[in-house]
């Protein structure tokens, strides 16, 4: 008897080499979502390390955004530390984010660089300059949610990302939710699921494939459906609790949901599994 599998697999391999999947470096024949809330509207702000981290990790902003009414905007913290390709990444950025709908910015032309803990530890100076740049951005927006990743998640960037934002909270003195994303690296204690329905998903996947150049050098676009869907097989039991029933949607983002007080981030017992079909706003109550 062959194995009953092994088409399974081949149709998960054909989608990870498959070599026709369009690129998007125009929005020409794509529809462009329109901008995500109104002036009024609470604010969700994206810390993105680097263009294209905002479409990976950005379930929770796109919900946000087209169910709960939020104006999403993306702060490009770097774009990159290839220089000459900086203006190419900021012009794939934009396309990222107009098709999703989402409000761009800048830290400073050609975005921070240096930005890394080693900055952090021997640099006071130079540090406190980036922190300014930051904390201005969030005292002027006001963002009643912060999407940032986690103090562990492997890159430099992605772990100086992190004591960027928090040092700049503080700085501004401002409360409100935080979100710790993950991509490179795990992270301990996620307590957050969040599901995204197939239109949703797909939405992602073509931000990411506006970021044309870098799902070149590595196809970030075809694996992240795979992504997702390891984050619903983990999330069910480190979001959802030991021997919690399997969630039956097939696509999920983890994140670590808790608060910062205009101090320090605070710590959360609460976990939440949002499906497609849940109220967003749930995890941020």
């Amino acid at each position: 008897m062959s194995n009953p599998y092994l088409a399974l697999v081949q149709s998960h391999d054909a989608l990870l080499q498959k070599q026709d999947a369009p690129l998007f470096s125009s929005l020409a024949g794509l529809t462009a979502s329109a901008a995500t809330g109104s002036t009024e509207a609470p604010v969700v702000m994206i810390f993105a390390p680097h263009p294209d981290d905002e479409c990976i990790i950005g379930a929770l902003p796109l919900r946000l955004g087209r169910e709960a009414g939020f104006k999403v905007i993306n702060v490009a913290v770097t774009q990159g530390s290839n220089l000459k390709r900086q203006p190419e990444r900021w012009a794939e950025l934009k396309n990222a984010c107009d098709y999703l709908g989402w409000d761009l910015l800048e830290t400073i032309p050609g975005g921070l660089m240096g930005v890394g803990t080693k900055t952090r530890d021997s640099d006071p100076v130079a540090w406190a300059e980036k922190v300014s740049v930051v904390a201005k951005l969030i005292a002027e927006h006001k963002p009643a949610v912060c999407v940032f990743p986690h103090d562990n998640d492997y890159h430099s960037a992605h772990i100086g990302t992190h004591y960027l934002v928090v040092d700049a909270l503080k700085e501004a003195g401002h409360d409100c939710v935080v979100a710790l994303t993950e991509f490179w690296r795990q992270m301990d204690g996620p307590n957050a699921l969040i599901a995204t329905n197939n239109t949703d998903t797909a939405d992602l996947i073509a931000a990411l494939a506006c970021h044309v150049e870098e799902v070149r050098r590595n196809p970030y676009h075809l694996r992240l459906p795979g992504w997702m869907a390891d984050n619903v097989r983990r999330g069910a039991e480190v979001c959802g609790g030991q021997g919690a029933a399997a969630p039956t949607f097939s696509f999920g983002t983890i994140y670590k949901v808790t608060k910062f007080d205009g101090e320090k981030l605070q710590d959360s017992t609460q976990k939440y599994t949002i499906s497609d079909s849940d109220d967003i706003k749930a995890v941020l109550a």
